[in-house]
């Protein structure tokens, strides 16, 4: 699995012109699913966004994780995170888990991270079409990766 997290001052997801998901203070995590993800994988990543003090502090310090300050997730499902453009211009998408594995597996993770931030996770629509708009906070941007665990 992969997550790319970005700490925002705001986010939203549309489709087809209606807002489906928004958060105010918190992170956008885009999630990429590859086969042989499993539970291992999602409660690391869980466990990472909701712990990963990248939130300042009183003294302006990246000291504070997402519960400390009470912010909130919005998730939305991302196969491009496993592209691959070895080969050619055109990205390939083969590693990334088809959607009859990738979108159960990404409700239960949506699940499994609301019930670690102890709140809904708003989303966008699996498979849709969708527009993202948020307002990176720093910028602040992690990649996380199940895999590597850097």
């Amino acid at each position: 699995m992969r997550v790319l997290l970005q700490r925002v001052a705001s986010a939203k997801v549309d489709v087809e012109g209606q807002t489906v998901g928004r958060i105010g203070v918190g992170v956008l995590a885009l999630v990429g699913i590859t086969e042989g993800d499993g539970q291992e994988d999602a409660d690391w990543l869980c466990k990472k966004i909701v712990q990963s003090r990248i939130f300042d502090d009183e003294n302006g310090v990246m000291n504070r994780s997402l519960i400390e300050v009470g912010g909130e997730v919005l998730a939305v499902s991302q196969f491009t995170l496993y592209a691959s453009t070895k080969k050619g211009n055109r990205p390939s998408y083969i590693a990334a888990a088809r959607p009859d594995f990738a979108q159960p597996f990404f409700d239960a993770f949506v699940k499994r991270l609301a019930e670690t931030l102890g709140k809904p996770v708003p989303t966008g629509v699996f498979g849709a079409m969708m527009q993202v708009s948020l307002v990176n906070d720093g910028p602040v941007t992690l990649w996380l990766d199940s895999r590597s665990r850097e």
